[in-house]
């Protein structure tokens, strides 16, 4: 991922790009089941918004595949929080085996849903664990969301349980450790307020406006945000 103007670094996605195209076969048959699953629940349990769940695939699934951009260390752990109906928890389990998720989510009957859905896809890389964020006692490298909530709280609930870890070696290939994030709107207010009151952080965005879905995530961004080392290169 190789700017302009704007809160934070704002960096150019490659035009057209389409983060299902490096789906696998086995990949893709998993997560069209999922959302046949996610379907059938969403009429019991309401997971995603009714009025986006005949394009779940898009709206949801794809949207989540965005954060496969770069990749996450193998071995560690990446927390979705607020992962809802397992997004993007399920997506990204399926797409990196070797990781471990853990989705939080403070609705029990969400988390149930989410847990059955794991446990019928043959997920063994995912769990989900019931209750408010800021209780949470485990441990993790990365935190992922999906507009759960603002930058500065996101933020706040990574530091609580970030591991100390060093960064990674092989440029653009995985993630920095720290929060990698899906957000929609203006954002800039979130991210001077997060800059102001940790300055020695980096914040990144890589807006969504030039995939090839037709202007679907055009208010759309990845959001990243991790401690600033030095002598570390951009891009």
């Amino acid at each position: 991922m190789i700017g302009r103007q704007g809160a934070g670094s704002v960096e150019d996605l490659p035009t057209g790009w389409d983060p299902a195209a490096a789906l696998t076969e086995s990949e893709m048959s998993i997560l069209t089941e999922y959302v046949e699953m996610l379907t059938s629940f969403n009429r019991r349990v309401n997971l995603v918004s009714r009025d986006s769940i005949e394009e779940a695939w898009t709206r949801h699934v794809v949207h989540s595949l965005f954060l496969c951009g770069r990749g996450f260390s193998p071995g560690s752990t990446v927390v979705d929080w607020g992962t809802g109906g397992g997004l993007p928890l399920i997506p990204l389990a399926v797409t990196h085996p070797d990781v471990r998720f853990v989705g939080i989510d403070a609705v029990e009957k969400k988390v149930l849903a989410v847990r059955t859905m794991i446990r019928r896809l043959g997920i063994g890389n995912a769990e989900v664990w019931a209750g408010r964020a800021e209780t949470w006692t485990g441990q993790a490298e990365y935190s992922v969301s999906r507009a759960t909530a603002p930058l500065i709280t996101l933020w706040e609930w990574h530091e609580r349980v970030a591991l100390e870890t060093e960064q990674p070696t092989d440029g653009a290939a995985h993630w920095a450790p720290g929060l990698i994030c899906l957000k929609g709107g203006d954002i800039s207010e979130e991210i001077e307020a997060l800059e102001a009151a940790r300055p020695g952080i980096r914040v990144q965005q890589w807006p969504l406006d030039s995939t090839i879905y037709d202007g679907q995530f055009d208010d759309k961004a990845i959001v990243t945000v991790a401690l600033h080392h030095e002598n570390e290169s951009d891009g």
